[in-house]
């Protein structure tokens, strides 16, 4: 697998508190000259994003991020405006205290209404892995499945651990043909992103790669 191929399945990714319009720009101009998939970055930056590439790279901004415990409202509201502005997807974090609380219909609840916020964009649910039980990912992969989003997303990289192989492989053992998976998270090299991809991965949440391709250390694997 080589890197082209790794790099066409990352969302590039900036998503610090302290991130500034001219890292967002930058991260735009590396988005383009290694063709990812698409910058993800926040709402806030949305508008500047979607002039600067002009349609030639997708948008992606967070929902709920990073903790998901906004009102399902608000996480409405958020879709919208970012899409209004320029979005093209939309990775939203789910409510953990829903999950918790075994209350799976409320997140389901969660999830159809930014799906029908997205107006058909494409849809990433965060489950933050690293806050669950082997028990709830599996539901999780269920709920998903059944509300009928894009992707089933490991992390927002703010909650602890990030993306781990051995999800990967629970994921795919239990989502449904409709769902695809993004692995997020501490992905730090071109092998660790290759083996994602193997194990079933169809996007990648990272910030890493491109800057170990600019450094010209990344090699074919």
């Amino acid at each position: 697998m080589d890197i082209k191929e790794i790099l066409s399945k990352v969302d590039h990714t900036l998503l610090k508190p302290a991130c500034t319009g001219a890292e967002i720009e930058t991260l735009c101009r590396e988005a383009l000259e290694f063709q990812t998939a698409s910058v993800c970055l926040p709402s806030v930056y949305v508008p500047a994003a979607a002039e600067f590439l002009g349609g030639r790279l997708p948008v992606c901004t967070v929902i709920g991020f990073p903790n998901g415990y906004d009102t399902t409202a608000s996480k409405v509201f958020q879709t919208k405006d970012a899409i209004a502005h320029g979005a093209d997807e939309i990775d939203m974090v789910i409510h953990i205290g829903a999950v918790k609380e075994g209350r799976y219909d409320a997140v389901a609840e969660d999830i159809l209404a930014v799906k029908d916020a997205c107006g058909g964009r494409i849809l990433k649910v965060i489950v933050e892995t690293a806050l669950l039980t082997t028990e709830e990912k599996i539901a999780l992969c269920r709920v998903v499945t059944e509300t009928g989003a894009d992707y089933i997303k490991t992390s927002t990289g703010f909650n602890g651990g990030g993306a781990t192989f051995e999800d990967i492989r629970l994921f795919k053992e239990h989502i449904g043909p409709n769902v695809k998976i993004k692995a997020s998270g501490g992905i730090s090299s071109f092998e660790d992103a290759a083996e994602f991809i193997r194990l079933g991965c169809a996007r990648l949440g990272t910030s890493r790669l491109v800057a170990i391709a600019k450094a010209g250390k990344g090699d074919a694997v």
